[in-house]
């Protein structure tokens, strides 16, 4: 087990510092204005944030409401047996609900879910591992679905959830395999 923490930390330290030299480093290879091309795309981004504004409120709005509602805590509440009979903690419940919606909301539980039972317990372990492991299906849709006007999302909106509920569920097997 510390042979492979000794490894995480090593390819932590070097992968990121490498992509972020092989990336320019390989468009100047291939003549390719790096920055004036960064610049650009740093400009179409911007614009696109403007555009996809709206949806990203309303996300918020709509998960606000529902957290303020108290319905988080009666869906955790009325879930706890099953939950805890199969082994998923009911405290990661809502990294699982929100997750899909957002990131920055999903980022928020996992913060929270830190303070209150540490950072190196199973469930911050599992809700970082959750939030490292899925997608914000709907918000992608929403958002970027929403920003090219695509109305038929066909098959993405299944896939994307089939994909996060797997994800969610091997989160939290992968951790107390790991971390028993």
């Amino acid at each position: 087990m510390e042979q492979i923490r000794i490894y995480q930390d090593y390819v932590a330290a070097v992968v990121i510092p490498l992509i972020i030299i092989a990336i320019p480093l390989y468009g100047m290879i291939k003549r390719v204005p790096v920055y004036e091309s960064f610049v650009e795309g740093a400009k179409e981004g911007f614009k696109i944030g403007v555009m996809i504004m709206p949806y990203i409120v309303a996300i918020f709005v709509a998960i606000g409401v529902f957290r303020a509602s108290g319905a988080m805590e009666k869906m955790e509440d009325f879930t706890r047996p099953v939950l805890t009979y199969i082994g998923f903690p009911p405290e990661v419940l809502p990294m699982a609900i929100i997750r899909p919606l957002t990131g920055g909301g999903s980022s928020g539980v996992v913060a929270e879910l830190a303070e209150e039972h540490g950072t190196d317990s199973m469930i911050t372990r599992m809700a970082a591992t959750m939030f490292g492991s899925t997608e914000t299906t709907f918000y992608v849709l929403a958002v970027y679905f929403g920003a090219v006007n695509v109305k038929k999302t066909r098959h993405a909106l299944p896939a994307g959830l089939i994909a996060d509920v797997l994800a969610i569920f091997l989160s939290v097997y992968i951790i107390r395999l790991m971390f028993p």
